[in-house]
């Protein structure tokens, strides 16, 4: 039984799929308390604007927001060949195992601190271990449940806008669903962090919440149109992998347009 289901092609792409979607949202979750400066990282000079009138912005975002796109463009791959609900199970899966991943920091944090370790970086301008232990993992309650509904929202958001746009263009025009599906979820995915950690958790005005939104949506919105190559490139790659007949029929299961047929177990 289990070589057969390691030798199912469907499967082993799945299984695939679901641990890469995990680890990069528990990956982003984990460095999110890290700001960096885009325009640095770029080599440009950082310049600072007005928006919604809130002063003094700049393109300072979280390290998080180097891996979520990927996991936008790995949600429009799961949604292409696996379907909706396929989409909406790895999304459980995705945001129990955060939750656990957050329950088993504050455990750690929790516990006593050996004496010794929390001066062991003393010398590297670390004078207590466990104060640094606990501002690297010990995110707000506010930020994770921000963070946790929004990715949530999002999926679903996703999952729904590509299959509208799917319906009307067929197997035609893989990058406006893919793209269309992710400018539209990233919109949604900023605004609701935002608005629970900092609106309700922090009491931001609502100008600077909007204000902030537009800024980390417009670094999203680049490189969602910037990833579409890699949407293609995957989608051309999972093709050969599957093989033309396998891949058509789980498409057209994807959509509801027929029913899966059971795929030829191979021993490659």
């Amino acid at each position: 039984m289990i070589k057969n289901l390691l030798n199912d092609k469907p499967t082993k792409l799945f299984v695939i799929f679901t641990s890469f979607f995990v680890a990069n949202a528990l990956i982003a979750e984990c460095i999110g308390g890290k700001l960096f400066s885009l325009e640095k990282l770029l080599g440009l000079p950082v310049h600072t604007f007005t928006l919604f009138g809130e002063s003094g912005l700049s393109y300072t975002l979280t390290a998080g927001v180097l891996l979520w796109p990927l996991e936008f463009v790995m949600t429009d791959i799961v949604n292409e060949y696996f379907g909706p609900k396929a989409v909406h199970r790895i999304s459980y899966v995705a945001i129990g195992l955060i939750a656990y991943a957050f329950i088993m920091f504050w455990v750690a944090m929790s516990v006593p601190a050996d004496s010794w370790w929390r001066g062991s970086k003393a010398e590297a301008g670390v004078p207590d271990m466990q104060t640094a232990f606990a501002s690297i993992f010990g995110q707000g309650m506010w930020i994770i449940l921000g963070s946790l509904t929004a990715f949530l929202v999002s999926q679903i958001v996703d999952v729904t806008v590509f299959h509208r746009i799917k319906r009307r263009t067929g197997d035609k025009h893989v990058w406006l669903r893919a793209t269309g599906s992710t400018i539209v979820s990233q919109l949604v995915d900023s605004f609701i962090v935002l608005y629970i950690a900092f609106k309700l958790g922090n009491n931001w005005s609502w100008q600077r919440v909007l204000a902030i939104c537009m800024v980390n949506y417009s670094y999203k919105f680049v490189l969602a149109v910037g990833l579409t190559p890699l949407i293609y490139l995957l989608e051309h790659r999972v093709d050969r992998y599957l093989g033309h007949d396998t891949a058509k029929r789980m498409k057209a299961a994807a959509m509801g347009k027929e029913p899966l047929l059971e795929t030829t177990l191979t021993n490659d």
